[in-house]
């Protein structure tokens, strides 16, 4: 019987061909399907507890939530232990890319990696937190009595919790932003000094993939992207400090 090993990552400067890469590709994937299949085992066990808590953040009165087929009680049941499972993997699934990619860079970024994990894990909880308790209710809030004087409001199952475990999701990825601008120019992609003239540029792309992410109320649209704005700036003077803090210019070789 095989065994089940986890990927070998390549060394610094390891020669590999193609199907080395492929191979090593496949078995992260692996690892991070299988995390997610196990956070979605955790989530079922445990879904009627999660449905209750996203319940409490609606207005009074429709914490009750509605079916409409006979199918639907399941099939919400499934999807949002598949959200909450992919929730849960997603520092599993960032270590496997950066450990896919770093060999590619310098080793003293080694370190860096695994304080990176880390701080993903602990921003990833900062996201869900603010959306659970700030972002969700305010558009949830603001969606159920929204002409409640014209409508008669019925929530549906399925569809809420769609909208709620978005929210969710996105919250979660846009609180990582600041770990993936300070990478990337930890790495050498970007420098602090682009970064710092490019900021109206930066605060548009901003802007930009705040209306893009789940929501279609200005409430939810507005809650998403001031933490985008200043999760944005701040990065970038956590970078400056690294970077003054290790020594290196503000300027990449290409820029000078």
């Amino acid at each position: 019987m095989r065994r089940l090993r986890l990927p070998r990552r390549l060394g610094h400067g390891e020669e590999a061909t193609l199907v080395d890469h492929l191979e090593e590709l496949r078995q992260r994937l692996f690892v991070c399907i299988g995390s997610v299949f196990v956070g979605f085992v955790v989530a079922y066990i445990f879904h009627q507890r999660l449905i209750h808590a996203l319940e409490l953040e609606l207005p009074k009165g429709h914490r009750h939530l509605t079916t409409l087929t006979i199918g639907e009680p399941f099939m919400t049941s499934m999807w949002l232990s598949v959200y909450a499972g992919f929730l849960v993997s997603l520092p599993v699934i960032l270590w496997q890319a950066w450990a896919f990619f770093l060999p590619a860079f310098d080793p003293a970024h080694e370190r860096m990696l695994r304080i990176f994990v880390l701080i993903s894990g602990l921003l990833l909880a900062i996201g869900i937190v603010f959306g659970y308790e700030l972002a969700l209710p305010a558009a949830s809030h603001y969606l159920a009595h929204y002409d409640s004087g014209q409508y008669t409001t019925l929530i549906r199952a399925r569809d809420y919790i769609s909208f709620a475990a978005k929210v969710l999701i996105a919250m979660a990825i846009v609180f990582e932003l600041p770990l993936f601008v300070v990478g990337l120019t930890r790495i050498g992609v970007l420098s602090t000094a682009k970064l710092r003239r490019s900021r109206r540029v930066g605060y548009f792309v901003v802007c930009c993939i705040g209306v893009a992410l789940p929501g279609v109320d200005p409430v939810t649209t507005t809650l998403e992207t001031i933490p985008l704005l200043v999760l944005y700036e701040a990065s970038i003077w956590v970078s400056v400090l690294l970077e003054r803090r290790a020594g290196r210019p503000e300027t990449s070789p290409a820029e000078t």
